[in-house]
């Protein structure tokens, strides 16, 4: 078994033969972006490119700007879409439609095999400038860190794992954990990419256990709040940003289950993982290695090839293990005193009631001066402005207390669950004044 959709399955013979139909469409480009947001279709798009030799584009977003960065990266580039209104300004590929089945016949079609050292993508981060930095991934360096994942996973072999996702499959957590890690272990993913917890609970019911759940704090915050039955899962992974102790216990209780979090960055893929319920230290993959450079912490080994350079807060324990203190970009310094982003919303998402929460950093003119100060954006229906004030003065220093703290229905999260810095600033700045201060 090779996918699931709708709870149907899908055998190696169909994507192999998928394979083949979407490789002949491609043109003679050697560079592919893969926008299908069928989880099945991506990966059936990553293998065509593969096989033709071209090499799969995975920027962070799709806006104009960074479509327009891709065109001069890799002017003969062409879009892979499922989508029928897709506006990318690149020349298009649309997946193709699947004739009308065939009588079944076993299939004769041999699996492709590709060189460790082929270039198999190049993913893209923003740099300081806003404008996408390109990473190559190979091939087999791609296979070193998903084989590692798996058995820090403790997914067994010769067992078939459902995984079902909430993360897109462009993103770096989604294009390993629900796509390149079920192709490359024997495991089954799940074509969908449920968001709400209604839809997650319904793909996860319709297939077989044992189930993996890949997803993000801010949908497991949402399915605990969701009151609804949750179909057994036999391992959930989560990533993208820090997830508490307190949610991490609560998920393990209501599901029954092990709950792990994964550790990594675009740049070198994952590269740790966690039981956050155990323990708050972190454990590296067996040949990646930390160095520590002034106050900077650089990573290299194993699948990670060359140095790169680290943008979290990293103290380095013994045996492979560390220990995170937040991003560098998040740390705050105000009236000398110092403390992290990730931290204060740590704190503030503890309090009872709060639903989702996020402090951001801003300078503001003060006489001949320039103010630092933090504000916080929170959804907590249940409570005001001077109870959360009295729950955060029990928790961080009085500097650290948010002014303006606003209250929102909603915080600005992308499709992974993150939250830019400037997105909540500029919601605190479309906010009607006078807001709500601390």
């Amino acid at each position: 078994m090779l996918a699931y959709r709708a709870g149907a399955p899908i055998l190696v013979r169909q994507f192999l033969a998928d394979v083949a139909r979407v490789g002949a469409a491609f043109g003679a480009g050697g560079s592919v972006l893969n926008v299908c947001a069928d989880r099945y279709r991506f990966a059936v798009g990553l293998a065509a490119a593969l096989v033709a030799g071209k090499v799969s584009l995975l920027p962070s977003t799709r806006t104009p700007e960074v479509i327009a960065h891709l065109k001069t990266f890799a002017p003969d580039a062409c879009c892979l879409t499922d989508e029928d209104d897709c506006d990318l300004e690149l020349p298009q590929v649309r997946f193709p439609e699947v004739r009308a089945r065939e009588p079944a016949r076993k299939s004769t079609a041999l699996v492709p095999r590709i060189e460790p050292g082929q270039r198999a993508a190049w993913v893209f981060t923003s740099g300081s400038t806003g404008a996408p930095v390109p990473h190559e991934k190979t091939f087999g360096s791609l296979l070193d860190c998903m084989r590692v994942e798996a058995d820090r996973l403790g997914l067994r072999p010769h067992v078939s794992h459902a995984i079902v996702a909430t993360v897109p499959p462009q993103h770096m957590y989604g294009f390993e954990a629900s796509v390149l890690l079920p192709l490359s272990s024997a495991n089954a993913l799940a074509a969908e990419r449920p968001f709400y917890p209604a839809d997650i609970c319904s793909v996860l019911a319709g297939v077989p256990r044992p189930r993996v759940l890949i997803t993000t704090p801010i949908h497991l915050r949402a399915l605990m709040a969701a009151s609804l039955p949750i179909p057994d899962i036999d391992l959930i992974v989560s990533a993208t940003a820090p997830l508490s102790g307190q949610l991490a216990t609560e998920v393990e209780q209501r599901c029954r289950t092990r709950l792990l979090e994964i550790y990594g960055t675009t740049e070198t893929g994952s590269i740790a993982v966690r039981r956050t319920t155990e323990t708050a230290e972190w454990r590296l993959w067996p040949k990646v290695r930390f160095e520590a450079r002034g106050d900077e912490t650089w990573a290299q080994g194993g699948h990670v090839e060359q140095p790169t350079r680290m943008c979290d807060v990293i103290e380095v324990l013994s045996n492979g293990r560390f220990l995170l203190h937040g991003r560098l970009a998040d740390l705050v310094n105000i009236a000398g005193k110092r403390s992290s982003l990730a931290y204060l919303n740590h704190q503030l998402n503890s309090i009872p009631g709060v639903l989702d929460g996020a402090f951001f950093h801003s300078e503001a003119a003060g006489g001949d001066a320039t103010v630092s100060r933090v504000g916080a954006c929170v959804v907590a229906p249940g409570l005001d402005a001077a109870a959360i004030a009295a729950e955060l003065r029990r928790r961080v220093d009085p500097v650290f207390l948010p002014r303006p703290l606003l209250f929102v229905a909603s915080l600005p999260r992308t499709s992974t669950g993150k939250l830019p810095q400037e997105a909540l600033r500029s919601l605190a700045a479309a906010q009607p004044k006078p807001a709500r201060a601390v």
